[in-house]
């Protein structure tokens, strides 16, 4: 016969299934605390590593493969699950207002929601583009848009907004699978032109020159049109405007740029910076309020700003959760400072893969491999789980 667990009398709530999160899940899963009730609202049920939603989309996964069962991980950590979205926060009664359920007491409270698209600034992209972030949504898009493209026969135009990494890697994703489709269904593969859209003067901005080197170079071999130096500002059904007035045919579009913090965020009496994001401090908590934490891209680390990748979400977990531990049972909190340069493994779609930090560049089918270990090692810690110690 088990001994009965200690009474409730302290709870952290935690908004959100992003990377962070599912590493607190896991380290208060390991070592319990004795009183402390954790509690994750989240509105889906299963959460994707981006590190192989690119994977996932060239077809070298299946969805099971890179995604997190939040529900089952959560019954593991000995947390309360609520499928639910928040939609505000009441600071005085320490409270978590949801959509379709009472509010949530909390003690301590942690966001690690990601971002939001800001589609709403480029007219008629709302309507006409398929956002990729918050990733978790992304899924259900995908697979409309690539059940649309196998139905409509006939040449296709596919635009992606966003020169970054994600955009790049996302966009070369697309075409080894789309093409791969196309060849399955007996039709021809160059019905599909693709085409990339930055306002930035070259892609890849924060890589070193030999990586843009070599996504410039594979991304001409696949003929592959690159439109640098060019806003879009406007967006309409099969096409899309630049800032000098041009229109570009486009059938599709996918957004990957302009994301910032979720709009509810905003009642919230939290500090946030212009783009909307939680402003935090070393210890990760908010500079408005102590008894909120913030983590992974809805978290703006003022002291050690850093771009949104999802490096620092994965790595934000451990310092997340010791000092949410730390805080629930009144001990000194510490500091977390992310690293200043970064290990990016960045896919072509087709099995190779470009290792880039820093001035580091290598590239090879084996870096892919390289990189296909290390996501099934992270998916492993939280899907392959061990017996959980008593609390």
């Amino acid at each position: 016969m088990q001994p009965p667990l200690p009474p409730v009398s302290r709870d952290i709530v935690l908004i959100g299934g992003g990377h962070a999160h599912v590493g607190v899940l896991k380290r208060f899963a390991m070592r319990p605390e004795p009183g402390v009730r954790l509690t994750l609202i989240c509105r889906d049920t299963h959460t994707p590593y981006s590190g192989m939603l690119p994977g996932y989309v060239a077809g070298h996964y299946g969805y099971d493969e890179v995604h997190i069962d939040l529900r089952r991980l959560a019954q593991y950590a000995g947390a309360r699950f609520f499928r639910d979205e928040a939609v505000g926060i009441d600071h005085e009664a320490r409270s978590v207002r949801c959509r379709s359920r009472p509010p949530v007491p909390y003690d301590w409270l942690s966001i690690n929601i990601g971002s939001t698209p800001r589609l709403d600034a480029t007219a008629g992209a709302g309507e006409h583009a398929v956002p990729v972030k918050p990733i978790h949504r992304f899924n259900a898009r995908w697979q409309t848009l690539l059940e649309r493209i196998e139905a409509d026969p006939g040449p296709i135009r596919v635009a992606v907004v966003g020169g970054g990494a994600g955009g790049v890697e996302l966009l070369l994703a697309m075409q080894v699978r789309l093409h791969r489709e196309l060849a399955v269904r007996g039709r021809d593969p160059g019905e599909l032109t693709f085409a990339l859209f930055t306002r930035g003067a070259r892609i890849l901005p924060t890589h070193n020159a030999r990586v843009r080197a070599h996504f410039e170079a594979t991304l001409r071999r696949r003929g592959i049109e690159v439109h640098t130096a060019t806003e879009v500002v406007a967006v309409e059904a099969g096409r899309l405007q630049a800032a000098d007035g041009r229109w570009h045919a486009a059938d599709e579009v996918v957004w990957v740029t302009n994301a910032g913090g979720a709009d509810w965020l905003r009642d919230t009496r939290l500090m946030l910076d212009d783009d909307g994001f939680i402003e935090v401090g070393d210890t990760l908590q908010s500079l408005s309020d102590p008894r909120v934490f913030a983590a992974g891209d809805i978290a703006h680390q003022v002291n050690h700003p850093r771009e949104k990748a999802g490096v620092f979400a994965v790595r934000q977990g451990r310092p997340l959760a010791d000092n949410l531990r730390a805080a629930v049972t009144g001990r000194r909190l510490r500091p977390y400072r992310p690293q200043a340069r970064w290990l990016s493994l960045i896919s072509t779609g087709d099995r190779h893969a470009v290792a880039s930090r820093g001035g580091l560049y290598l590239a090879g089918d084996w870096v892919w491999r390289w990189k296909d270990w290390i996501d099934r090692r992270f998916m492993a810690r939280f899907n392959d789980l061990p017996p959980r110690p008593s609390a």
